[in-house]
């Protein structure tokens, strides 16, 4: 059991099997208190029951389903009020490998009310209390079909690019008031996920790295100042040129005449 003070209490969205799970066993052991929000609520209490009499850390379960208005809204109030939160990791989310002539329309918008409306809502509650005690932390969970878009899903992955946009706009506002924000881009990780999304094949695949290993890297990087952590890409130098790729072309977008390509030799009337 341990005796080290606390460093506050962490939240931990979709925190009853796999990343999340893992997320609640290393940061305890680093010295959080934990809130587990997730809907399995058995699951929620075994894990609380493992953590707790290991480490002697204050473990609290807090079921909730996060695609549902209510649910969600008692979470966001929780992270507005409570100033023992230090740190959020948004990493709830569900996913598909369907292509939109196999997928469920209502099925992908209860995609984009989890992964996309649910995360931002609970950044939004947060980041202010954090913003005024100068000090906290924001994980948010994408994936790397936010830049390799074409790999699976299609909502999926639109739903994980704006996950990491959301991030680079997060750093954008926050980073000089105190607040850490680090979006982490797992490749295919062995979690329940395959199993939701209709591909388990994926969880035995020799590319498919273990939650844990995918834990302990991003925390590793959330230690070095990593604003974005991949852990399966093995040379961060390619990040580091397509981000340069991405920030050059963006300062050629705006101009008031269409490229020659396009032969309009004089400007449309309005």
């Amino acid at each position: 059991m341990t005796t080290q003070s606390s460093k506050g209490l962490a939240v931990v969205t979709g925190a009853s099997a796999g990343i999340g799970a893992v997320y609640a066993d290393r940061l305890i052991k680093r010295g959080y208190d934990l809130l587990l929000v997730a809907r399995n609520e058995e699951r929620l209490h075994a894990l609380a029951d493992h953590l707790t009499p290991e480490t002697g850390r204050r473990v609290e379960p807090f079921k909730a389903d996060l695609g549902r208005k209510d649910d969600l809204a008692r979470l966001e109030a929780r992270l507005r009020e409570d100033p023992s939160i230090t740190m959020l990791v948004n990493n709830a989310g569900i996913g598909s490998v369907a292509s939109i002539l196999q997928g469920d329309v209502n099925a992908m918008d209860a995609m984009i009310q989890l992964n996309i409306t649910a995360l931002t809502r609970l950044t939004y509650a947060v980041a202010p209390a954090f913003v005024a005690r100068g000090s906290g932390t924001i994980v948010n969970i994408s994936s790397v079909v936010g830049v390799a878009v074409e790999m699976l899903n299609g909502v999926y992955s639109a739903s994980k690019s704006y996950v990491l946009s959301f991030g680079h706009s997060l750093q954008k506002d926050l980073a000089d008031k105190g607040v850490r924000i680090q979006t982490v881009l797992p490749g295919a990780t062995a979690t329940e996920f395959w199993d939701v999304a209709g591909y388990a094949a994926q969880k035995s695949s020799t590319i498919t790295m273990s939650a844990a290993d995918l834990v302990d890297a991003a925390l590793v990087g959330l230690d070095q100042g990593e604003r974005i952590t991949i852990p399966g890409l093995q040379d961060v130098g390619d990040w580091t040129r397509w981000e340069e790729g991405r920030r050059a072309i963006s300062a050629k977008f705006n101009n008031a005449k269409p490229s020659p390509r396009y032969g309009l030799e004089t400007p449309s009337a309005v």
